[in-house]
């Protein structure tokens, strides 16, 4: 059975940084994606890092964030720097075996527990 086991997460003042890391086990996935839930809010994505090609980052990261693979220890990566206050969330790792490069949680099927980002001075 695939398993998602994320890590990282925690205070950070604004302008801070943090590194989450994602561990994928019983497989290896060509997908591997990042998305974010606030307090009220939907899900939302954060990144996508494919086997082969370039990340994929929503605008509201793109520049701060960036999003990493290991194969050799099939683990993820989401470097955050900068990070604002809207950046809290929990931060969830999803995976799929497909490459469709989507940014829609239907299409993963792999879901990691979530970890607490939380940006406050």
């Amino acid at each position: 059975q695939a398993q998602l086991v994320e890590s990282g997460g925690g205070l950070v003042q604004p302008g801070g940084s943090l590194k989450l890391s994602c561990v994928a086990s019983g497989r290896t996935f060509v997908s591997m994606a990042w998305f974010r839930q606030a307090p009220g809010k939907e899900r939302e994505f954060v990144a996508l890092r494919r086997l082969y090609g370039s990340p994929y980052y929503a605008d509201s990261v793109k520049g701060r964030f960036t999003a990493s693979r290991d194969t050799a220890k099939n683990t993820a990566y989401l470097q955050m720097n900068s990070l604002k206050p809207e950046d809290t969330a929990v931060y969830f790792c999803a995976a799929d075996e497909g490459n469709s490069a989507s940014a829609y949680p239907r299409d993963y099927k792999y879901w990691g527990q979530g970890t607490q980002v939380t940006v406050s001075s």
